[in-house]
Formats: C-alpha cells, structure tokens, sequence
C-alpha cells in the first residue's frame, strides 16, 4: 500500500512538472506578460497576494460565503434526500426542481440573483443552488441503495420510522453524502467566484480578479486563480479527512 501511494505521489509530481514546462514553453514563445506571464512571476506574484494587508479579508469573505452556502445546501439536500428517498411521491414532486435547477445555466442564475439581492448574498444565493442539487440527489440514490428487505424487517418489529432512519438510513448514506459534498464543493466554489466576478462585493476572490482583468495584470488573474484552486483543494481534504474519521467510527 506504501509502495502504491509513494509510486502516485510520483506520478503527480511529475504531471505538474509537465504541465509547468508546456506553461513556460508557451510563454516563452508569446514572450509576453500580457498574454501569459511565466510560471515564476506567476509564482512571485502569488507569494506577493499574501503579503498584502486586505488578503484574510478578501480569501475570508470568499471563504465565509462558502461554507454559508455549503451549509444551506448540505441540510437541506440531506434532509429533503432522505424524505424524497423513502417517498416516492415526494421524489416526483421534487425531480423536476433538481433537474431545473440542475439545467439552468450559472450566468443565468447570477444575472437573476444580481436582481434579487444585494451584492454580498448573490455569491451564498448561487453557492445553494449550485450545491443543492448534487448533495440531494446522491442522499436519495443512497436511499435507493439501501437493503429493502432490513427496512421490512424493522418494520415487521414495530421499529420507529425516526429510529430506521438514524439506525438503517443514515450509515448506509453516509458514504452517499460525501460524495455529493465533494462534488458540490468541487462545483459550488467555482459558482461562487463567477458570481463575486459579476456582483462585485467590496471583498472576495472574484472581485479581485476581475480588476486585475481590467487593468490586464494577466499575472494576478492567474495568481487569484491559483489562490482559489488552493482553497477548494484544502476543503476537498477537509471533507475527504472528516469522511475518513466518521467511517472508521463507525
């Protein structure tokens, strides 16, 4: 198993190594900033974001606008996952929603929002009902993947619709449950900052990207988008650790 993981630590260092040799090839070629900067003024340039004074409250606020729309979206997926799950009538009512919200196209969801609501909440607005949507459909697909003939039996013995559901439902979900959290984190932060690109709050990933846009510092563009990729990684490791400890519990 140690050899194994050594062997795909290997091979990831050396993808990265490819990807940053094609990236400084390529930028020699244009030979200019404008277009693509090289890797180590890239590199230079996002050292330098986390020195400046406003870097916390810009990645905070991104941050904090997150977790308020992860939050929102993993109660509410769990909870109305589990009752479309052992419903089936609820189910229908609630396909056509998921699958609306699901089809609907980002930027028109943003533009919508930018209506809505004030500029802060539009990024937590969309964080939702990006998440919302993978979050509830895998809790029901767990549903679905739970031994039919444990839940007859618990009935049979007069068991508690609450009690099957904390004692049946619940663990046979929860691997069901991270893998929707994962892929609605992976989703939801890049919604998140399209929509701080759009709405502009004073502070937030997005926002700083898009003044670098517009004053061309295709530097820093690449530096914050750096600095994004870093956070969704950390929070991909956060909920893969938690899923990790929660079965070993278990």
């Amino acid at each position: 198993m140690k050899k194994i993981f050594q062997k795909n630590r290997i091979i990831t260092t050396i993808s990265i190594l490819i990807l940053l040799t094609i990236w400084k090839i390529v930028s020699i070629i244009y030979h200019s900033e404008l277009i693509l900067p090289s890797p180590e003024l890239t590199f230079l340039t996002t050292i330098k974001l986390f020195t400046t004074k406003d870097f916390i409250y810009i990645i905070g606020s991104t941050i904090f606008r997150g977790i308020i729309g992860f939050i929102l979206s993993f109660l509410l997926g769990v909870l109305l996952g589990i009752f479309a799950g052992i419903n089936s009538s609820f189910h229908a009512f609630l396909k056509p929603i998921l699958v609306t919200i699901r089809s609907t196209p980002v930027i028109s969801l943003i533009l919508l929002a930018l209506i809505w609501f004030k500029v802060d909440m539009v990024p937590v607005f969309i964080a939702f009902l990006t998440m919302f949507p993978f979050i509830c459909t895998n809790v029901i697909d767990g549903i679905r993947n739970v031994d039919h003939d444990l839940v007859e039996m618990a009935r049979i013995y007069k068991i508690s619709q609450i009690k099957i559901v904390k004692e049946v439902y619940l663990p046979a979900i929860t691997p069901f449950i991270f893998s929707g959290a994962s892929s609605a984190m992976g989703f939801g932060w890049r919604a998140i900052i399209i929509g701080e690109v759009l709405s502009q709050p004073r502070y937030g990933i997005g926002t700083f990207m898009q003044t670098a846009q517009t004053y061309l510092l295709v530097n820093q563009v690449i530096a914050w988008t750096i600095v994004a990729v870093l956070i969704s990684y950390l929070f991909e490791i956060i909920i893969r650790k938690i899923e990790q400890r929660i079965v070993i519990w278990k």
